[in-house]
């Protein structure tokens, strides 16, 4: 017995050091994340808040067919193979699009994918009739996915979706639409309520816990199908803070690990502080929106134009700290897309001037207007400090604008709407201030020029309609060459230019403030950022 006390005494000794070891290797990671938003995201699949929620609630829980690639920092990203492997219009009908589905990927809860799942999350938010048709979910996504006619399975992993038109550009559409588990919602009693706090996804992440406007907390699903996309970090945790200078002070005080949109103000003593502020070419534009129906007071083109002028953008992009950049149109002046417009967007205080003279307005005698903004939130910068900047400089030149302000979620239900539309019209509304994506043709061009998508069938919030836009628009939905299409919407971006359909300010840079705790994160030239690059 002494001899086997003897031999196990240095096995003994090295066991607390093993278990130990054992211990700090199992330890949790967790990046806890700031968040610019007053609410968690919807989690059922289809989230709300704007665009800026899928990279919290979307594209971490579930996938789409289509995916954009948002984890490439030194270049912009493209559309890359998500839930389906190939796509590609018929031969024979270029209104039919065919999708091969990748195989033997898993929900969340262990139920498989396939088409028929694919068939029913399209019923879910497009089919009123179909018994899982979710109201909340539709009014996200529908108005993103405006081209389906009709979908239908044609075996187990082939899925055949219908255009109303031919249509080059349906592609940019999909990542926007995303498939969450059938069985699930059969499993929670078919009740969406329910399924918001125990979602299925096939995404990279999972729900562990979901406390409304105070937490989502997210842990790694070890088992994504993407291998190369699978998270490094155990858990994050969403905590909303829509207050930009609380946001910061959290950072600062250990609270939380990383901060979207710090208030700028804040950025000199957050770098004193040893915190990381990362920002990148960002395909988003924070612009007025102008009515253009009868009535509207900027149906006068001198007026759109006057209002461009009257703007000082290196003066806001010194109010943000750096934290933007001038803009000429709804997109960057080196997109391929941008054109030779002949309006150049520049601060022209004399010219804004006279134009309002021209249009028979002055400080004295000035044209009135009511534009409905947002407190905050994801990609709306810094709200109500530029709107006032804005606000103070249409004032110069006779333009004197009325705010309603409102929570960011009530601004999409007007956004929605359309100018036309009861909830602004009778409240006078003749603009929007709503930062844009422009990450893709449809989403940041032709949604809000073609005639055919005035709200309420798609977000040309104002109206507009000319002949040749939708000329382009149509050609553009049958050339599947990308030089051409690059032509077409030079073409059609020029003109909103020239026509001067909005007020743009300035585009964003996406910045993020980051703890020395946080050892990685790719900060992508996407709107939409990837949350499983984050390593702590």
């Amino acid at each position: 017995m002494l001899s086997l006390r003897k031999r196990l005494l240095p096995w003994l000794a090295l066991a607390p050091i093993a278990l130990a070891a054992s211990t700090g290797a199992w330890a949790e990671t967790v990046a806890r994340y700031g968040i610019s938003m007053a609410d968690i995201p919807l989690t059922t699949g289809q989230p709300d808040r704007g665009a800026g929620a899928y990279q919290f609630t979307g594209h971490t829980l579930y996938d789409p067919l289509i995916a954009w690639e948002s984890n490439i920092g030194d270049r912009p990203g493209k559309l890359i193979a998500g839930l389906a492997t190939e796509w590609k219009p018929d031969a024979k009908d270029p209104k039919k699009w065919l999708f091969t589905l990748r195989q033997g990927v898993k929900f969340h809860d262990g139920s498989a994918f396939d088409a028929d799942a694919v068939i029913w999350n399209l019923e879910k938010v497009l089919n009123e009739k179909a018994p899982q048709f979710d109201a909340k979910q539709s009014a996200q996504v529908r108005p993103r996915i405006p081209s389906i006619a009709s979908y239908r399975k044609v075996n187990a992993t082939t899925v055949e979706i219908t255009t109303k038109e031919p249509d080059a550009l349906f592609p940019y559409q999909l990542p926007w639409f995303l498939i969450g588990s059938p069985a699930q919602w059969e499993k929670m009693g078919k009740d969406w309520n329910k399924v918001a706090s125990q979602p299925s996804g096939t995404g990279p992440f999972k729900l562990d816990k979901l406390v409304p406007r105070e937490r989502a907390e997210l842990v790694r699903n070890a088992d994504y199908w993407d291998k190369a996309r699978v998270a490094k970090t155990d858990r994050i945790v969403l905590l909303p803070i829509p207050d930009a200078v609380t946001r910061g002070n959290a950072l600062l005080n250990g609270q939380v690990d990383i901060i979207e949109t710090p208030a700028p103000d804040m950025v000199p003593q957050l770098q004193a502080g040893g915190f990381k502020i990362v920002k990148n070419v960002t395909p988003h534009v924070w612009p007025y929106h102008f009515s253009t129906y009868p009535g509207s007071p900027w149906t006068d083109i001198r007026v759109r134009k006057a209002a461009n002028l009257a703007v000082d953008r290196s003066a806001i992009v010194q109010l943000l700290n750096g934290l933007g950049q001038p803009a000429k149109g709804q997109v960057d002046a080196t997109s391929p897309w941008f054109g030779k417009p002949s309006f150049d967007i520049k601060y022209d205080l004399k010219t804004a001037k006279a134009l309002m003279a021209e249009a028979g307005y002055s400080p004295q005698k000035p044209l009135k207007a009511k534009v409905i903004i947002a407190q905050g939130g994801t990609g709306q910068m810094l709200s109500l400090p530029m709107n006032e900047f804005v606000q103070q400089s249409l004032a110069e030149v006779g333009i004197q604008v009325e705010f309603e302000v409102v929570e960011l979620e009530n601004l999409y239900l007007h956004w929605r709407s359309g100018a036309k539309g009861d909830i602004n019209a009778s409240k006078g509304i003749s603009a929007i201030n709503l930062g844009y994506v422009t990450a893709d043709p449809f989403y940041g061009i032709t949604r809000f020029v073609n005639s055919k998508y005035v709200a309420p069938n798609g977000v040309n919030w104002g109206g507009y309609a000319d002949k040749e836009v939708d000329a382009k628009i149509e050609q553009l939905s049958t050339t599947f060459d990308v030089p051409t299409q690059n032509k077409l919407l030079a073409d059609i971006h020029q003109k909103m230019v020239d026509d001067a359909l909005m007020l743009w300010v300035v585009h964003d840079v996406n910045p993020h403030a980051i703890s020395p705790k946080v050892k990685e994160f790719i900060q992508a030239q996407h709107w939409f950022q990837d949350l499983t690059t984050i390593r702590m």
